[in-house]
């Protein structure tokens, strides 16, 4: 049976690992425990019955409490895949660099390998040449969807 926490937003991990130690000091019948980055002030717990997730999360300071009944697998699964970051993104499409040493920098998708889940970018600042710069999809947020030609407006997110 999978469970769910409400804890203090932005203490999902603090509280995961408290709750794994504790579990595992007092032998509680507790199968695993979910921080999902997508969702803030919740974690899943996956235990034999209500009582042991009571158990165990008792005296946690940022564990606020538990919702009523229990979450079905389904509901939590779509949490656990994650899909690559590069299926969000388009050729074209205009994005801001989140990490590397052009953190901050918006730029422009000039061309992408899905395979090695890497973008080519073009930098729109001032001062940067244009120069094709291959980063990580990861390194990347998209800010502006590319225009299509089925579409006459710019589209945002």
């Amino acid at each position: 049976m999978i469970f769910s926490i409400r804890t203090t937003g932005g203490q999902e991990r603090t509280v995961a690992e408290v709750l794994t130690s504790k579990a595992g000091m007092k032998k509680l019948p507790v199968f695993a425990v979910m921080v999902s980055e997508t969702i803030k002030g919740y974690i899943f717990v996956e235990a034999s019955g209500p009582h042991t997730v009571d158990e165990a999360m008792s005296g946690i300071k940022h564990a606020r409490a538990k919702t009523k009944g229990s979450a079905p697998l389904s509901a939590v699964e779509r949490f656990i895949i994650t899909k690559p970051a590069i299926e969000d993104l388009d050729q074209e499409d205009l994005v801001e660099v989140i990490a590397g040493p052009f953190r901050g920098l918006k730029a422009k998708i000039t061309h992408m390998d899905r395979v090695k889940e890497e973008v080519t970018i073009e930098l729109l600042e001032e001062g940067f040449a244009t120069l094709p710069i291959t980063v990580h999809a990861d390194y990347v947020r998209r800010t502006a969807k590319h225009r299509g030609e089925e579409s006459g407006r710019k589209e945002t997110d």
